[in-house]
C-alpha cells in the first residue's frame, strides 16, 4: 500500500458515508412479497452542473467520448498514476438521482478471478465504508455511488478515494501500473 500519500481510510470515508448515505429504496416500502426494486433510468448531464461543481473545486478533467469526466491522478514519489471517472449520466431512482465515480483497477483474468482473489475483493469491499469492487466487461473497477446533487468537494473526495483504492488493488493484483 502507498501509506505515504494517504489519509487513514476512515478519515476520508466515514465523513463521505455520513454525508452521502442514500435513503432507503422505495421498494422497501412495497408490501408485495418478492417485489424487485425499481429499474433505474438514465439522466444525461445536459446542464453541465457537474462540470460547474468540479470547476469550482479546481478539478482538472477531460470529457471522454461517453461524456464521462476523466481525471488523472499522479504520484511522482511512487512513479504511479491512476485514472478515475465521474459518469456523464446519472441513474434516476424515484425522485432522486445517483451518479457513479469509478476507477479501473485491473483486467479480469481469463476465466475470472480465483476463489481466493474473489474472496479478498469481497472482504475488501466490506471494509471500505463507501464504494465497492465491481466487474464491468473484462475490467475490475472500484465504484462509489453518490447522490447527483453532491457538491464538488464530495465528488473530488470520491475521485481521490476511488483512484487510490484502485491503484493499490492494481499493484496488489498485477504489480503493474497500466490503469
Amino acid at each position: 500500500m502507498h501509506h505515504d500519500r494517504r489519509f487513514p481510510r476512515a478519515s476520508l470515508l466515514v465523513p463521505l458515508a455520513c454525508l452521502l448515505a442514500l435513503p432507503p429504496s422505495a421498494a422497501a416500502a412495497n408490501d408485495v412479497a418478492g417485489a424487485l426494486p425499481p429499474v433505474a433510468g438514465l439522466l444525461p448531464d445536459t446542464q453541465d452542473t457537474l462540470a460547474q461543481r468540479l470547476d469550482a473545486q479546481g478539478v482538472r478533467y477531460e470529457r471522454d467520448a461517453d461524456g464521462d469526466y476523466r481525471v488523472v491522478f499522479a504520484w511522482q514519489q511512487e512513479d504511479r498514476s491512476q485514472l478515475a471517472f465521474v459518469a456523464g449520466t446519472a441513474h434516476v431512482l424515484g425522485d432522486s438521482a445517483v451518479r457513479e465515480v469509478f476507477s479501473p483497477a485491473a483486467p479480469v483474468p481469463q476465466g475470472g478471478f480465483s476463489a481466493a482473489q474473489a474472496d479478498m475483493l469481497m472482504r475488501d469491499s466490506q471494509r471500505n465504508v463507501l464504494g465497492s469492487w465491481e466487474i464491468a466487461g473484462d475490467t475490475l473497477f472500484y465504484v462509489i455511488k453518490l447522490h447527483d446533487d453532491a457538491d464538488g468537494a464530495r465528488f473530488e473526495q470520491a475521485l481521490e478515494v476511488a483512484a487510490e483504492l484502485a491503484d493499490d488493488m492494481e499493484l496488489q493484483l498485477t504489480g503493474e501500473d497500466a490503469m
